[in-house]
């Protein structure tokens, strides 16, 4: 028996930073994930690195983490390597930030984000992350795309959400 879910490929560090729960806001050009509001989403690590060390800055500035806690939390999200479906996360509200918005809210965001210059970005909350009991081994897609997940590879302490991918 397996489950059938939609699938989106991260970069490292934020696939890892989305599973364990540090990254709560994905930001997007488009509004790609409205359509999967109150369902699971399937989070694959792709092979390549984000470019660019944002995450960091927040990590290190405002949520005042240590260069050993951060190296941890990359440790971490890179247990199961790349190349892979790792985990799962529901997918909450999608919204558009205003170029207008700046001060504290901007921060507030950017620091769930994990990244700085939010503005006129789609923003969605992620909750409820898991990793899989094993790594799902398959090829990335682009944007959106479905995957077949082996239900013993399915984590068994919280719940899914709407699965269907159509």
């Amino acid at each position: 028996m397996s489950l059938q879910l939609w699938c989106l490929s991260f970069r490292q560090p934020y696939a890892g930073l989305v599973l364990n729960g540090v990254k709560t806001l994905e930001s997007r050009w488009r509004p790609l994930l409205t359509p999967l509001q109150n369902q699971t989403l399937a989070i694959h690590i792709a092979w390549q690195d984000w470019e660019g060390e944002d995450w960091k800055s927040v990590l290190s500035g405002p949520l005042g983490m240590s260069s050993t806690q951060i190296q941890a939390l990359q440790d971490s999200g890179e247990r199961f390597g790349r190349g892979v479906v790792a985990g799962l996360v529901d997918v909450g509200e999608t919204w558009l930030c205003t170029a207008s918005l700046q001060g504290e809210e901007l921060h507030r965001l950017e620091q769930a984000a994990l990244l700085i210059g939010l503005q006129d970005k789609h923003l969605t909350h992620l909750t409820n992350p898991r990793w899989l009991t094993q790594p799902l081994r398959t090829r990335g897609g682009r944007d959106l795309w479905t995957v077949e997940i082996p239900a013993e590879f399915l984590p068994q302490d919280r719940m899914l959400r709407s699965t269907s991918p159509w």
